[in-house]
């Protein structure tokens, strides 16, 4: 005699975005090289611009190692902008999906977040091995501030991700103009220079991004000797909060009629 299971809302949705997480993994990782190559190409991005800027810059940046301060520039910005990019483009590629009552939207903007930061752990993993190896000094000051930052940026990233799925859903040619206006991000939050070296009458023009404020918050958080000057953990935390009350609503008030177009 078959036995009949019967689960609540909350574990049939732990149960979805669980099977669309092995489904992220399965197709993310099913060539060849699998997860060492997912792990293994930011890893020499990242190092070998950090190496060449610590060998044009010097020793040390506002008193952090260069190489320890171009790594976190790009950690951070390479883990908002995949996992920003991904998880907006996770509602059209997860939609024939939505015909199963069950799987809803954000069960796959979820999903692929949690694979992001799978994979990014790994990343990080990965540096301070190297580093290890390169006998560079593993230092975090203040780990609580650290993770604070890596989790207010990648959450910012999944709640904007989700918001931008809806609306491309809407208007498909946004998802171009999203490629144009992230694009800039790279060059323009703190990944290559730090705001102490910009003169203080242009930070108007910069500290509006929280990405800036997230990524050298970070570095302060490694080494307390870099400082806080010009950025504020309440600006990344506020901005953050309110875009998850706004992308929630979006979300909340169109999701049905956008997986129906």
């Amino acid at each position: 005699m078959t036995t009949v299971i019967k689960r609540n809302k909350w574990e049939i949705w732990r149960d979805v975005i669980f099977a669309l997480f092995a489904r992220e993994i399965r197709t993310g990782f099913n060539d060849k090289f699998g997860l060492s190559w997912a792990v293994v190409n930011p890893i020499a991005f990242i190092f070998v611009l950090s190496f060449i800027r610590g060998r044009i810059a010097g020793g040390d940046t506002h008193g952090v190692p260069t190489f320890v301060f171009m790594a976190y520039g790009l950690v951070f910005i390479q883990m908002f902008l995949q996992t920003f990019n991904n998880c907006s483009g996770a509602i059209k590629k997860n939609k024939a999906l939505f015909a199963f009552r069950q799987v809803q939207p954000i069960s796959a903007v979820i999903a692929t977040a949690m694979f992001e930061v799978l994979v990014k752990i790994f990343v990080i993993l990965g540096i301070f091995i190297v580093m290890y190896f390169l006998k560079m000094e593993i230092k975090i000051a203040n780990p609580l501030l650290m993770i604070f930052c890596i989790f207010v940026l990648w959450w910012f990233a999944v709640v904007l991700g989700l918001a931008v799925g809806i609306l491309i859903l809407y208007v498909p040619e946004v998802n171009k103009l999203v490629g144009l206006a992230t694009r800039p991000l790279f060059f323009i939050s703190g990944t290559f220079f730090s705001l102490q070296d910009i003169p203080k009458e242009y930070w108007s023009y910069l500290d509006w991004n929280p990405i800036l404020h997230a990524i050298e918050l970070a570095r302060y958080a490694a080494y307390t000797e870099y400082g806080t000057e010009g950025v504020s953990f309440s600006y990344v935390a506020g901005t953050v909060l309110v875009t998850t009350f706004l992308s929630l609503s979006v979300y909340y008030s169109r999701w049905r009629q956008a997986i129906s177009r």
